[in-house]
């Protein structure tokens, strides 16, 4: 894909375009991240950004979640060498080419983001690509499963239903025996009032959430809570008066979340 050449998506699929130009421009700025990846991709299309650059939001939201998600990722793998690795809705995420310690990584999304993808990130060997949505049996392409394994599903809950949520880590749970899921989720408040002013254009709107971690675990049959980070421990990275806010319950409870359960 050249720079001429602007990606065809829209709705959901569309919103990765926001994140990986909020990353990229985190990288080439104050540098709270550092993803050259992300600054790659984005010198290589043509698609216009001007909403983005006026959603500080979205890319102090984006820059947090990578934060905690980098830190928790590395945690895991530290821990489990040779682990494998599901990105699910990866759109044009890039933290597979920071991690190390992985045997197979596995980035899944719908098939139009994964035409995009390839253009931009062709891939294979340790780092695979799946065509698929993540309600469908994602897990029948996935070789592995009595070995140590992670699920990352970032940036995606919130557009879904109950029962779509429900779907996935059935998905997850018939594949993997012993499996560790990082999972991002959003306050039912912010889902009704918050709008992001670079996704407007997409027709993408924010449809589910929970309160917080034991209310998602709950729901989920055979996986118990491990632990949840709230992205305002992100936010404290960069924005300073974050490392007071994030003590605070409000600030901590209505911020979205990263929820760590097991199985």
């Amino acid at each position: 894909m050249d720079m001429n050449e602007k990606p065809k998506l829209s709705g959901v699929p569309e919103t990765m375009l926001q994140t990986v130009y909020a990353r990229a421009k985190e990288t080439k700025t104050r540098a709270a991240i550092k993803d050259t990846k992300a600054v790659e991709i984005i010198d290589k299309i043509n698609y216009d950004f001007s909403l983005a650059d006026k959603d500080s939001a979205m890319h102090s939201g984006v820059v947090a979640r990578t934060i905690v998600l980098d830190e928790l990722t590395k945690k895991y793998l530290n821990k489990y060498k040779g682990a494998t690795v599901v990105n699910i809705a990866c759109g044009l995420d890039t933290r597979c080419y920071r991690m190390n310690g992985y045997s197979h990584w596995y980035n899944l999304d719908l098939p139009e983001t994964i035409t995009v993808r390839q253009k931009l990130l062709p891939e294979s060997g340790e780092i695979s690509q799946i065509a698929m949505s993540a309600m469908d049996d994602w897990g029948s392409k996935i070789a592995e499963h009595d070995g140590p394994a992670m699920v990352i599903i970032e940036g995606l809950t919130m557009y879904l239903s109950e029962k779509d949520v429900k779907q996935i880590f059935d998905v997850i749970s018939k594949r993997f025996d012993h499996v560790t899921v990082l999972v991002e989720t959003m306050n039912p408040a912010m889902v009704k009032h918050m709008k992001e002013k670079s996704i407007e254009g997409s027709q993408a709107t924010f449809t589910w959430g929970v309160k917080n971690g034991s209310e998602l675990a709950k729901l989920i049959p055979n996986f118990r809570l491990i632990e949840e980070h709230s992205l305002a421990e992100g936010m404290a990275e960069f924005i300073p008066i974050f490392k007071l806010l994030k003590r605070i319950k409000p600030v901590s409870n209505v911020s979205n979340r990263i929820v760590v359960l097991e199985k």
